[in-house]
């Protein structure tokens, strides 16, 4: 068992920033880098030299998975203990003194009962793991760490073949306008009403299919409610899905992961159960179908498709618009400790300058500092306009579906394929309104003709999801 030498290179880091007096420092490495081997190998050195081990993960899902990847790498476990903060912060009292304290997804550890341990072992050195040092509020982590050790980034992993490359494309069914936010984030409920409300199942599909087909997937939905109409949906459509969360009994939820892992389930729906820490790494390809403000969250989600496999490129399908607003999972990103409170706006507009989506096909890319961008996946050369960020700013908050080469406007299925044939030839604002409220229009595969019933595109959309079912694969209901 080695590290790789850029592992090696942070363990040093570490050790040297003790050597200048530090006593809380925070290890910075993106998703997939290694982390928990890392904090194993610092955890192994610790107990060879008698030390006691406290390890603090926030999910009891992680305390096996961690113990396991612990025993492996040849640490003393009866000198390390590993523990949900939350059941250490009731058991101080009864803990074995710690020499060492090391936290697990390290930026969460502002919250009280993290406090609460470190508070009453005053003496211990402490070190934190995590890709992403900052809070959902902006607050950095200089009250509970004094120096960030930075590694590697994640293009250069990358580059180097430790993490897969990956496409990112972002066709957009839902509209997030009026939803609610609370404590920073996009309230549950509001967002799980826009989703179950709109097309969100049929294009999900559609576009699994047409950019991922047979890849292993995991699919991050707004709720349980959410994740389980999704992974009916999926089954629905003749691919095989499961959904699991907090709630699934163990036995069920490893039966369900060795599915997975094997291929006999293809979709994996989840809520956030597989994101900080969760190990799945035969997963290609993610479906983003939760809107957050969390740039962690979008960070652990969009790049879990990204552990590395020879000759693997990961595709990640946003429906929801996480890229504008943090720009791509691999972007450069200058850590610190110190807070950084900016206004939504603000920073959407900062991740705009290195974020660029091609109309033609959806494939969105980090375009190049001069000259015009080019798509890499479908060679559509943007205008000199769209280099004025100034001028195409609305544009880019507003995630438009892929743009087909329709010859008729019989062919169009939804609002915004009539929109995008209007706009290749030149018709008005409205004729797309026009010609949805005026006919019935059907698939490409149902002969493009009119029916004999007169319902409207408009009456057809206001039909509840759970009748109308995948508007994809069902339009018969009309």
């Amino acid at each position: 068992m080695e590290l790789r030498p850029y592992q090696n290179d942070l363990i040093e880091k570490a050790r040297n920033a003790y050597r200048h007096g530090a006593r809380a420092p925070c290890i910075v490495l993106p998703c997939g880098g290694g982390k928990s081997v890392i904090v194993a190998d610092i955890a192994k050195s610790a107990t060879e030299k008698n030390n006691h081990v406290l390890f603090l993960v926030h999910r009891k899902e992680l305390v096996d998975q961690i113990k396991c990847t612990f025993s492996w790498w040849g640490v003393d476990m009866t000198k390390c203990e590993v523990m949900m903060v939350q059941t250490a912060s009731r058991r101080i009292s009864k803990l074995a003194k710690p020499q060492l304290i090391i936290t697990d997804e390290n930026h969460h550890s502002k919250a009280s009962t993290y406090r609460k341990i470190y508070e009453a072992f005053p003496n211990a050195k402490r070190i934190g793991v995590t890709a992403t040092p900052v809070r959902l509020d902006g607050s950095g982590l200089g009250d509970v760490n004094d120096e960030l050790v930075i590694g590697v980034s994640a293009k250069w992993l990358i580059e180097n073949h430790y993490l897969a490359p990956y496409d990112y494309y972002a066709p957009s069914i839902a509209d997030l306008t009026g939803i609610k936010i609370m404590h920073g984030e996009y309230e549950t409920k509001s967002v799980e009403k826009a989703m179950l409300k709109t097309a969100v199942f049929g294009d999900a599909i559609k576009y699994y299919k047409h950019l991922a087909y047979g890849k292993q997937t995991i699919c991050y939905c707004v709720s349980v409610k959410h994740s389980m109409a999704m992974a009916d949906e999926f089954k629905f459509a003749g691919i095989s899905a499961a959904h699991i969360d907090g709630s699934t009994p163990k036995e069920e939820r490893d039966k369900i992961i060795s599915d997975f892992r094997n291929g006999a389930i293809k979709i994996l729906c989840n809520v956030d159960l597989i994101s900080e820490g969760f190990d799945v790494p035969d997963c290609e390809c993610v479906i983003l179908l939760r809107p957050t403000k969390s740039l962690t969250l979008y960070i652990q989600q969009s790049m879990r498709c990204m552990r590395y496999k020879k000759n693997k490129r990961a595709v990640i399908i946003d429906h929801v618009g996480n890229y504008a607003r943090f720009g791509m999972p691999d972007a450069d990103r200058e850590w610190t400790l110190e807070s950084r409170k900016k206004s939504g706006e603000k920073r959407e507009i900062e991740n705009k300058v290195f974020v660029a989506q091609c109309p033609e096909c959806f494939y969105t890319f980090e375009p190049p500092k001069f000259g015009r961008p080019v798509c890499p996946a479908c060679g559509y050369v943007f205008p000199k306009k769209e280099r004025s960020l100034d001028t195409e700013e609305a544009e880019l908050q507003k995630i438009t579906g892929f743009v087909l080469d329709y010859d008729s406007p019989e062919q169009c299925r939804n609002m915004q394929e009539l929109n995008a044939y209007a706009k290749k030839m030149g018709y008005k604002k409205g004729w797309a309104y026009f010609r949805a409220n005026r006919e019935v229009l059907y698939d490409r595969g149902t002969q493009n003709s009119k029916s004999n019933t007169h319902i409207t595109f408009r009456q057809m959309y206001s039909v509840p999801c759970e009748c109308r079912q995948s508007l994809y694969e069902r339009r018969t209901l009309l």
